[in-house]
């Protein structure tokens, strides 16, 4: 890689790390290419793009991008997975730790959510929690349900009231038949 291609890339990962404010760092050592493309592809689902780089080329972007807390996680082997704007972090971590699970390769080492550094044990965490989708469903179910309640009261008294006529004409006409 030339000199250009270098300030290049420098200059891509500067701009990329100052526009995302999501990304994981993980150690790939060992992983094989078919593994990456793999892992690349189920980040993808989830708004992440998954890119190996070049520490020394990484540590002059995130020393230029202000992003100093990066520098520590710069060790080996390194990938970074940056989230879109729309990316869901906590399906982008069961990702990495599934392809952990099952490459024995992978290793997370920490990254940033939302401009707040974070560790490894705080993605594995961040990592049993449910997808957004499902976050989303129950906030909707814990809105609904009392909402629901709220309108079984408001029926309850029509209800019985509807009971109560339907109970006198049925008195009504049983006295009228008689």
């Amino acid at each position: 890689m030339d000199k250009k291609q270098k300030e290049h890339v420098v200059a891509v990962l500067t701009e990329r790390l100052r526009t995302t404010d999501t990304l994981i760092v993980a150690d790939y050592r060992g992983l094989t290419m078919p593994q990456v493309d793999n892992l690349r592809t189920e980040l993808l689902k989830h708004g992440a793009r998954f890119q190996v780089v070049k520490n020394t080329l990484t540590r002059r972007a995130a020393e230029a991008a202000g992003a100093d807390h990066l520098l520590a996680l710069l060790e080996g082997p390194t990938a970074i997975a940056f989230l879109e704007t729309d990316g869901d972090p906590a399906a982008v971590a069961k990702a990495l730790r599934t392809a952990a699970r099952e490459t024995q390769v992978i290793e997370v080492r920490g990254g940033v959510i939302q401009g707040r550094p974070i560790t490894a044990d705080e993605i594995a965490t961040l990592a049993t929690l449910p997808s957004l989708e499902v976050l989303r469903g129950q906030a909707v179910g814990a809105i609904a349900a009392p909402l629901s309640t709220v309108v079984g009261l408001f029926n309850a008294p029509l209800r019985d009231l509807v009971g109560v006529l339907q109970a006198r004409i049925d008195q009504l006409q049983a006295e009228g038949e008689s």
